[in-house]
């Protein structure tokens, strides 16, 4: 591929600038020696056209939720309105320093509250804190949160965390980090937590169960109740992971069904465009035992002002500079108030839809390890396709078809598996798209597996040694000496 010094001639510019007061010679003078260049910078000579040409090409071998269909599986990569762009835009918003105190603020901090209330209504739990950055951030709080309050009531024996091995992948790292010991938990052949399994985990040294509701094979726990239930009893509390909210949203809500600390990927479920890092959010709410813990500041409302409370002598300290991801949280809010209830529970609605939809376009021609209705996302394997084929032959043909992979090889309980969250912003036409283009590649795959092997062969870069890429990246251009 070309770049852009690949372009162009001597002279050539894109702009004209105006002259300079004083000349180059007279400019580098006012430069400390140390400060001074050698050489020139080696910078591209184009002109106009052709430096929005080279960026225009670039911008088309990008692929993103604007340009098409993206559907990783556990990362819901949905569509998301530009109005509420335009409202993060906003001067009032976009310009605001992080540092104006309280009173030269009360718009900003009444977007929080309010978001913050509205999260603890939809969530059904009476504490909530916007600090965390995103969701492993929001993990990360919640077993803080979670060892403060053991640590306060002297039960500093309980030091397992049970995790169920169908669960998010960050969630042992997050429990780990806080010195818990993880105990994974199997899931039984209906691919839900095996309870058997789980009473023989509890007892004294358990802290609490971290689960994935829905789980990340899409399936809700059924038996949900007798599972936070059973964590109770034994002295434990219950954290459920937030990234799936948008299977159940405005249907169910955690704190009614046992929950003690609950994260919210805003930039999942509330309209942040999200990947390649961020931007994120990752609100936790917590059940009543668990607010005085929460970090500081908290945004109160005392009349019609707004004040920040240091005053929670048993918090776990600030998580996150600031008041979490701002921008992130105008998004959020924008979102709730345009849909209201119902247009919450017509997005669950779309989503659980849109899965079932897929998953029985693709059932007759790939595995389902575990055939049943499921929630916002669902997975299938690749295996068994085709001599030597494996799911990565699967997805990089998939490209050549105009469509981005799917999650693969998570969860790990899945072999070869393809892990598919279609959301309920795509159209049913691109439903069936993908679904022809899948089954495709599974003819594909019987009649010339070599063609999926080689994949892809239509895009701007073939099949990578991505081990190699890894341990021997090539992040400049090398220039040969004039």
């Amino acid at each position: 591929m070309s770049t852009i010094y690949d372009r162009g001639a001597p002279g050539r510019r894109a702009v004209a600038l105006p002259a300079l007061q004083n000349s180059e010679e007279e400019l580098l003078l006012e430069l400390p020696p140390a400060l001074r260049r050698r050489n020139p910078p080696r910078l591209p000579e184009v002109s106009q056209p052709e430096l929005v040409r080279h960026y225009t090409e670039l911008s088309r071998m990008n692929y993103g939720v604007d340009t098409g269909f993206y559907p990783l599986g556990s990362c819901t990569m949905k569509y998301n309105p530009k109005l509420h762009e335009d409202l993060a835009r906003l001067p009032g918003f976009s310009g605001l320093h992080p540092l104006l105190p309280p009173e030269e603020c009360q718009g900003a901090l009444a977007v929080l509250w309010e978001l913050g209330e509205l999260l603890q209504g939809i969530t059904g739990m009476p504490g909530v804190t916007l600090q965390p950055a995103a969701g492993a951030h929001g993990e990360l709080t919640g077993m803080l949160l979670l060892k403060r309050w053991l640590e306060d009531r002297g039960e500093t024996g309980r030091t397992k965390v049970l995790l169920p091995d169908s669960a998010h992948g960050t969630n042992p790292a997050s429990a780990a980090m806080v010195g818990f010991t993880v105990v994974s938990l199997p899931s039984d052949r209906r691919g839900m937590v095996d309870l058997e399994a789980l009473k023989r985990a509890l007892g004294p040294d358990v802290a609490g169960i971290m689960l994935t509701v829905p789980n990340t094979l899409g399936i809700f726990e059924e038996d949900i109740l007798e599972i936070t239930e059973l964590v109770h009893g034994a002295g434990g509390l219950c954290y459920f992971d937030g990234a799936n909210f948008n299977a159940y949203l405005g249907r169910a809500r955690p704190g009614d069904m046992g929950a003690d600390i609950f994260h919210i990927n805003l930039h999942k479920t509330f309209s942040t465009p999200h990947g390649g890092g961020g931007p994120g959010a990752g609100p936790v709410t917590v059940s009543e035992a668990l607010v005085p813990y929460l970090p500081v500041p908290g945004i109160v409302r005392r009349g019609d002002r707004f004040e920040l409370d240091w005053d929670r002598p048993k918090s776990v300290g600030r998580v996150h500079p600031y008041h979490g991801n701002f921008l992130v949280a105008v998004r959020a809010l924008a979102y709730i108030l345009t849909l209201g209830d119902e247009g919450m529970r017509e997005v669950s609605a779309g989503a659980v839809l849109a899965a079932n939809y897929l998953k029985a376009l693709l059932q007759d021609v790939y595995r389902v390890p575990y055939d049943r209705l499921v929630k916002h996302e669902f997975v299938l394997s690749g295996a068994g396709l085709g001599e030597g084929i494996r799911t990565l032959d699967v997805v990089k043909r998939l490209m050549d078809y105009g469509f981005h992979p799917p999650t693969i090889y998570f969860p790990l309980i899945v072999p070869e598996a393809l892990m598919i969250e279609p959301t309920e912003t795509e159209p049913k036409e691109v439903l069936d798209a993908f679904a022809e283009a899948l089954r495709a590649i599974a003819r594909e795959a019987r009649e010339d597996p070599q063609l999926l092997k080689e994949a892809p062969h239509g895009t701007p870069v073939r099949r990578l040694d991505e081990a190699r890429a890894v341990r021997e990246p090539r992040l400049r251009i090398q220039f040969e000496k004039s």
